[in-house]
């Protein structure tokens, strides 16, 4: 009985904060029609959100999983001193609320920062443009590749890597052919979560966007301008863009996961 009844709750508590929040996001889209949501998709300013997010999300996945790749190789192959403060360093961005690190490169990079009025004099803008976008995303994404990777690699061991150095393997070879093929669906993992975080970050970036549309305005920070428009469809319309998007990602991440499981339940 007892068991029941947790079940029970456990699946109201996902239908309520999971599943409901979806259906009305859809509903709400759909509402006004088919239509309707093309004409607010292809806004011009909605194209820019769009296109924008698009960016954003990639330039900050292949920053973050080259850096999270090598991170995570120096944390488990090698030790040296201050390993656990670069570990401590990785899960900052998940304790630190977004809108302070949105904050924080307001202070180095903003017109009355530490560094704005040398960059401001050079013709280099980083806040209320791409560029502080990009930074505020990568920042809030950074652990999402590191973290999947740490535990396969520590699993993993350095026995295969000193044994390919020993035989004339170089780093990049080793990494290729050794390390790689047993971490592949963990690194492909990370990367589907750091997508969705980028994809669907506002904090950090609502801070040092300057909210321009067409301009430094991402998908979630067009949303909150239309609702706050009083253009509730054209909101959920690209709400539901937004949403199907993390709901992809979400199919390609458990797919992933089963085929992880697939692999591995046979050894």
């Amino acid at each position: 009985m007892q068991r029941r009844l947790l079940i029970l709750a456990a699946a109201l508590i996902a239908v309520l904060m999971l599943v409901l929040p979806l259906v009305v996001v859809f509903t709400e889209a759909l509402s006004a029609g088919p239509g309707r949501i093309v004409e607010a998709l292809s806004d011009p300013d909605a194209q820019a959100a769009i296109w924008l997010t698009i960016e954003v999300a990639a330039i900050s996945l292949t920053v973050n999983t080259i850096f999270g790749l090598a991170a995570a190789w120096c944390i488990t192959k090698h030790d040296f001193p201050l390993r656990g403060l670069l570990v401590t360093l990785i899960e900052l961005p998940l304790s630190v609320s977004p809108v302070v690190s949105g904050l924080v490169w307001m202070l180095v990079f903003g017109a009355q920062g530490w560094l704005g009025p040398w960059l401001r004099g050079h013709g280099i803008g980083i806040v209320f443009a791409l560029p502080g976008v990009v930074l505020a995303t990568i920042f809030v994404t950074f652990p999402f590749v590191v973290r999947p990777l740490l535990p396969l690699m520590q699993s993993q061991g350095r026995e295969q890597e000193e044994a390919a150095a020993l035989l004339g393997a170089g780093l990049w070879r080793t990494l290729w052919h050794v390390t790689l093929p047993e971490i592949r669906w963990g690194l492909l993992s990370g990367i589907l979560l750091c997508n969705a975080r980028a994809m669907g970050e506002f904090g950090a970036v609502a801070v040092v966007s300057g909210h321009i549309p067409g301009a430094t305005e991402t998908m979630p920070l067009r949303i909150e301008a239309l609702y706050n428009d009083f253009q509730g469809a054209a909101a959920f319309a690209m709400a539901a863009l937004l949403a199907a998007l993390a709901l992809l990602t979400l199919a390609a991440k458990a797919f992933l996961e089963a085929r992880t499981g697939r692999l591995a339940g046979p050894g």
